[in-house]
Parts: C-alpha cells; sequence; structure tokens
C-alpha cells in the first residue's frame, strides 16, 4: 500500500511540473492540424474498441 501511494505521489508531482511547462512552451495547431489529429484519433479509437472486442470474445 505504501507503494502504491509513493507511486501516485510522483505522478501528481509530475504532473504539476509537466503541464505548466507543456503550457508554457507548446506551439499553438492550426484548425487543419487539429482536423487532421481528430482523424487520426478516431481511427485509433476504433481500432481500439475493435482489438478489445476481441479480446474480450477470446476470454481474455
Amino acid at each position: 500500500m505504501q507503494n502504491l501511494l509513493i507511486i501516485l505521489a510522483v505522478l501528481f508531482i509530475a504532473l504539476f511540473v509537466v503541464i505548466p511547462l507543456v503550457q508554457r512552451f507548446a506551439k499553438p495547431s492550426s484548425p487543419e492540424q487539429m482536423q487532421k489529429y481528430g482523424k487520426i484519433f478516431m481511427i485509433l479509437m476504433g481500432i481500439l474498441i475493435v482489438a478489445s472486442t476481441i479480446k474480450m470474445c477470446a476470454g481474455g
């Protein structure tokens, strides 16, 4: 239980450090680039749903 709390604490500290850094140094994305990422995201989500369905049907 103590290991779990240590891992969670490290993850939260990392998030509090990484998120402000990303917000400060990330360059803005154009609408065309965001649309491209949206299409890729939808394809990956579809693949994930199909893969998890196959895994559940196979007894995994």
